[in-house]
């Protein structure tokens, strides 16, 4: 019989991130066969589990933040002299046309990490989540939600590299995955992506003979940046999804 981690079970079923399912574990909060897991335990196919109402309530007081990160700011951890960017998700940057009707708490800055990254001289749509459900949908190894990006460029493209663009390119000894690129101006090109190698769309272009001089994120799933201000952000609301 094929036997997995318990916490990696309940990330598959959707329940919660691996990592969220050891707290969960830790806190006696998971049953497997009627008693309480341990950390590190390993389930079948048939092993019946439950997860207690204290997890569920506790993943109901997550949060997910949308940002229009600035230039000049990273996503992740500082670095390089450089500030992440949930540094700005303060009271006095919360936009005020935010619908999602939450009150910021502090609480809410806890555990907070980005579902996604976009580079330092990149813009737009950032997220920036406590709920590991919403990370693995966004950039988890199965994921298949859309990025948007537009994306100015200088150089010359011909209909072969735009061709390339959509399909046909490799990165790191890999070839990518179909992409959907097309011109939205003269100078601009629009990109959907389905995956997200490091700096790829900016790799991508240099491949065909292109220089990216401008790169924003407007789209992920079905949450599009729309009229968010730059350096600004607003909740997830409970009726809002990625997919």
């Amino acid at each position: 019989m094929e036997t997995m981690r318990l916490s990696k079970r309940l990330a598959e079923m959707g329940v919660c991130s691996r990592r969220e399912a050891d707290v969960y574990i830790e806190k006696g909060w998971v049953k497997v066969n009627g008693v309480a897991a341990v950390l590190g335990q390993k389930v079948g196919p048939d092993d019946h589990i439950v997860v207690e109402k204290q997890a569920l309530a506790a993943q109901s007081h997550r949060v997910t933040i949308l940002l229009n990160k600035p230039v000049g700011y990273v996503s992740g951890q500082a670095e390089n002299g450089y500030q992440p960017a949930v540094v700005l998700v303060r009271p006095e940057n919360h936009w005020s046309a935010d619908q999602a009707k939450i009150n910021f708490s502090r609480d809410h800055l806890k555990g907070l990490a980005p579902a996604g990254r976009l580079d330092i001289d990149s813009v737009g749509l950032l997220v920036l989540t406590q709920d590991g459900r919403v990370a693995k949908e966004i950039i988890g190894e199965n994921s298949d939600v859309e990025k948007e990006y537009l994306v100015r460029v200088e150089g010359e493209l011909d209909a072969d590299g735009l061709r390339l663009l959509n399909h046909g390119l490799a990165l790191d000894g890999q070839p990518l995955q179909p992409a959907k690129v097309w011109w939205q101006n003269q100078d601009q090109l629009r990109f959907i992506l389905r995956e997200g190698k490091k700096r790829q769309i900016r790799r991508m272009c240099e491949l065909v003979g292109l220089r990216v001089v401008g790169l924003k994120r407007i789209r992920i799933g079905n949450i599009m940046l729309g009229d968010l201000p730059t350096g600004q952000w607003r909740y997830l609301s409970p009726e809002e999804s990625f997919s």
